[in-house]
């Protein structure tokens, strides 16, 4: 097979591989067609206001400081003398847009909304602000259109201030509420003097929305600890308790205003949220006024935390609650539906109100939900054949009539402790039942996928043996062949007639007739599989079972770094002892101790913290000075050199790769000086920023394509963007690497030596250019099999080396800073992603020199790793899972995601190593070359 052909065919594959995952485990489960349902009786409240302080963490707003005085004193005295809290436990992802479609809407954001920086609604949905007479919000652009966007009709208003203004390098984030609260005030007192806007704001049903982003702007900007992000709580204290007065005031203190202050997500300690730490998922709820219950005082109450004692609210009842369950509590307070898709369950211990009403208020969540349970049995019945169809048999049509009425007769006969507890009941099953339809199809879709990746990683395995080791001399019989492709395009023919009198989704088609192309490929090479099989039974079978067992334990060590990053230091150190178990210390002792030296030295980051939690430029500017040290060393040897003439431009190149990087540790040191002194992030700092990037991967196409010089210009240019992106020890570990990449394209070249499979010329005059000669390329051997997964090791290693990278709170937002400081998901997600991939390059450009020096195509070792990175895919999909606790399923999902984003990245980073390595632009003509 063309080569060309082969990695386009494996891109689409695992393509197909990765987005299976989101059809069997996380497609949407919104369902359309319900009915709307609101509570019979009329609602306690008037009017609602929602006060979403974004990134507030539960501890920072309900702890004293170190003199005992409450951090917001007036929401503290809400606490104790007028409403009801507790700690409202979102979901993964902790992000802005999914924390407001669960407060707002009622249900967890699914994973599609990623597509959309989860800003734009990916599914219509329905939300408590759709159902409100009239809802007017005041806050960020980033959340605000969205509801409005999705609401039927014209009565939600948005006031937004500018994009702009979300700065985390500004000199108070605080004005982001100072400017909500302000609007605010002006909107209501305009509207006593403008008659129709008096008129809706009397209404009912009226929702009051105030995001506010200055909490969240400042724990990015400066962390959840510091005196910016407390300072900016006391001050929305201050602005809750003058909207709350000015609108006591407006309304003429009738009573009938309900009031819910919370937050959207968390906040890690070093000032990032998405994941599933509980300083992510722990946020603050409290609700007062119209129709909430007044505090609850107990004498002990017990949770598994120790949270009350360190906040000294031990007396008062602590009412947890799960965040979806916040839109079923404001729809029953001002008595509009509840929203269509929320699976909230009503907090009834947060209403003051009569048993009755609440009997009715948990009666309606409970046929609201149900609603959506009977709209997916009847999709899921109506695309699947009859006698194939298992209903869900705790919840049958006749179970449902019978609780439903007996509920009802409870309510008629006022047993409404007895009527809450069955509704509670159904709502249970209804969510189980609403589970167990929306996943119907995992088994089969699973099993289909799992079809496709054996049968993809045999085929290449078949591949490697048959093109690359001259173990087989098989040939086709044509006859058998076409026999076998009608056989497969029979099989196939099937499977779509299957699916389409299911009337299955079109992915389906995809999952379930990828394997028959695949395992075809497979079948096809039958000869070449006896060969194979007759080949393993000649070999030893102690060697064959210790060949297996090293290869499972190596595969079980990649896979267990995912986990735990430690993994890393343990193969490192492994890997420092290798020269000395084949005894190629006696060979090359330098070579050897350099190699051992920089194992070690590497072995140490993955025991680090994870980056961004202690900002540290001090050791930007040391890495700076040490790679400046490094070219200077390298600039110095290349003048002296006597037996190899450099063209000045040559050197020219370099001088400006080591001016990029004096210039790039100035800035850093710069522009974080300058956010520290609140003065913004300085114009020249940002110009010069996305300069070095723009032209990282341009320079060292200049420079000669000799080993070593194109090597370091690789290194010099790319060294540029990362010190910009660092803030810690961070910017110490390409150079750890980069040395390590060194060192190991010498211990290769020593291998072959060793074996006698190569002369031994020097490395420095090997040139990138001049190594495309088919002829000198070899065979495979088993050794091989060990330079792959070495490479897939070092892969690793720059993924995790210096922190979990699978988990979204280990990036630090400041990293970030010397290119923008205003709010932009996409940009700041687009540079942190670049910041991942440079040490991928220099591995894989080091990989390119292995192979180069080995005599291998790279085709071959290609392979290899395919092989390695594949089964370790496989793993990880049968780790996948959305049971357990959120970081659990956070995790899994990343995981897998991230392998097989690694599979076909490096199916592209073998390109762009070879365009890197091999091809240089002449700007000023072509200069003769001169090497010994």
């Amino acid at each position: 097979m063309n080569m060309l052909i082969f990695i386009i065919a494996g891109l689409l594959v695992h393509c197909v591989f990765l987005a299976s995952i989101f059809d069997i485990y996380f497609t949407s489960p919104l369902v359309h067609g319900m009915t709307p349902q609101r509570t019979p009786l009329p609602p306690p409240a008037k009017r609602l206001v929602l006060f979403v302080a974004d990134g507030l963490r539960a501890d920072a707003l309900y702890e004293l400081d170190d003199n005992g005085t409450p951090q917001a004193p007036y929401l503290r005295n809400i606490i104790e003398y007028n409403g009801s809290w507790g700690v409202s436990h979102t979901h993964v992802p902790t992000e802005s847009r999914p924390g407001h479609v669960a407060l707002i809407a009622g249900f967890y954001e699914d994973v599609s909304a990623v597509a959309k920086g989860w800003k734009e609604n990916p599914v219509e949905f329905d939300s408590v602000f759709n159902e409100s007479k009239y809802t007017w919000s005041w806050g960020s652009p980033d959340i605000l259109p969205m509801f409005a966007k999705g609401a039927s009709g014209d009565h939600v208003y948005t006031y937004c201030y500018t994009a702009e203004k979300e700065d985390f390098g500004a000199q108070d984030a605080t004005k982001l509420d100072t400017w909500v609260f302000d609007h605010v005030k002006n909107f209501f007192h305009a509207a006593r003097s403008n008659q129709t806007l008096f008129s809706k704001v009397n209404e009912e049903k009226v929702v009051l929305f105030l995001h506010l982003l200055g909490i969240d702007t400042n724990g990015h900007a400066h962390r959840p600890n510091s005196r910016e992000y407390k300072d900016n709580i006391r001050k929305v204290d201050e602005g809750i308790n003058d909207i709350v007065s000015m609108l006591e005031d407006f309304y003429g203190n009738d009573g009938k205003t309900a009031f819910i202050l919370t937050s959207d997500h968390g906040m890690t300690d070093w000032g990032s949220h998405g994941a599933g730490h509980p300083s992510e998922t722990l946020t603050p709820l409290i609700a007062w006024g119209a129709g909430v219950n007044y505090p609850q005082k107990v004498t002990s109450q017990f949770f598994e935390d120790d949270f009350l004692k360190e906040w000294k609210l031990e007396k008062w009842k602590r009412l947890d609650v799960n965040q979806a369950d916040i839109a079923p509590l404001m729809a029953s307070l001002i008595g509009v539906p509840f929203p269509l898709n929320s699976v909230g369950i009503l907090p009834l211990n947060y209403l003051n109100n009569s048993a009755h009403f609440k009997a009715e208020s948990i009666f309606t969540n409970a046929v609201q939900i149900l609603e959506q349970f009977k709209i997916k049995m009847t999709q899921k019945k109506e695309t699947t054949l009859s006698f194939l169809f298992t209903p869900f048999q705790l919840l049958s049509d006749t179970e449902q009539i019978n609780i439903l009425r007996k509920a009802r007769s409870y309510i008629h006969q006022e047993k409404y402790h007895e009527a809450v507890s069955l509704c509670k009941t159904l709502i249970s099953l209804a969510l189980e039942g609403l589970s167990y339809y929306h996943t119907y199809d995992r088994l089969f879709l699973g099993i289909s996928v799992v079809m496709g990746f054996v049968g993809w990683t045999s085929y290449v395995i078949l591949l490697i043996v048959k093109t690359h080791t001259g173990l087989t001399r098989s040939t086709h019989d044509k006859a058998s062949t076409v026999l076998l492709l009608y056989g497969f395009a029979a099989i196939g023919v099937l499977i779509a007639f299957f699916l389409l009198i299911q009337t299955c989704p079109w992915t389906y088609y995809i999952y379930c007739l990828l394997p028959v192309p695949v395992w075809y490929a497979v079948v096809k090479e039958f000869r070449v599989i006896q060969d194979l099989a007759s080949l393993v039974l000649v070999f030893p079978l102690g060697q064959s079972i210790g060949f297996l067992l090293a290869g499972a334990l190596g595969i079980e060590i990649l896979v267990f770094s995912f986990f735990y990053r430690s993994t890393l230091t343990f193969g490192l150190i492994a890997f420092a002892g290798w020269p000395l178990i084949t005894r190629l210390w006696t060979q090359a002792k330098v070579t050897t101790l350099s190699w051992t030296l920089l194992c070690l030295l590497l072995a140490m980051f993955p025991l680090m913290p994870v980056v961004g939690r202690e900002p540290n430029i001090s050791l930007v500017t040391v890495a700076g000075l040490v790679i400046l040290l490094i070219s200077s060393l390298s600039l110095a040897c290349l003048c002296k050199s006597k037996n190899k003439y450099v063209p000045k431009k040559d050197l020219t190149i370099l001088l400006f790769q080591m001016l990029s990087i004096a210039l790039s540790t100035y800035v850093v040191n710069s522009t974080h000086s300058s956010l520290h002194h609140k003065q913004g992030l300085p114009v020249i700092n940002q110009i010069i920023s996305w300069t070095t990037l723009a032209s990282s991967l341009f320079v060292p196409l200049l420079s000669p394509t000799f080993f070593f010089q194109r090597l370091l210009s690789i290194l010099l240019s790319l060294m540029s963007p990362y010190l910009l992106l660092s803030t810690g020890y961070e910017a110490l570990f390409p150079l750890v690497l980069s040395g390590l990449m060194f060192s190991w394209i010498y211990m290769e070249k020593e291998v072959l030596q060793h074996y006698g499979d190569s002369l031994k010329p020097k490395l420095a005059v090997l040139n990138f250019s001049y190594t495309t000669d088919i002829t000198q390329f070899r065979q495979l051997h088993l050794d091989d099999i060990r330079r792959s997964f070495f490479f897939v090791f070092f892969i690793v290693t720059a993924f995790f080396g210096t922190g979990n990278i699978a988990s979204v709170n280990s990036f630090d937002p400041a990293s970030i800073y010397c290119f923008l400081t205003v709010f932009n998901p996409f940009v700041m997600g687009s540079l942190l992603v670049w910041k991942i991939v440079i040490p991928f390059v220099l591995v894989s450009c080091a990989f390119e020199a292995v192979q180069v020096t080995t005599q291998l195509s790279s085709k071959s070792l290609f392979l290899i790793v395919l092989v390695i990175s594949d089964i370790m895919a496989l793993h990880f999909f049968f780790l996948v899972k959305d049971y357990g606790s959120w970081l659990d399923i956070g995790t899994s999902i990343s995981h897998y995601v991230l392998v097989m984003v690694f599979t076909i990245f490096i199916m592209l980073l073998s390109g762009l190593a070879q365009l890197l390595t091999t091809k240089r632009i002449e700007l000023w003509g072509r200069t003769k070359r001169h090497s010994m």
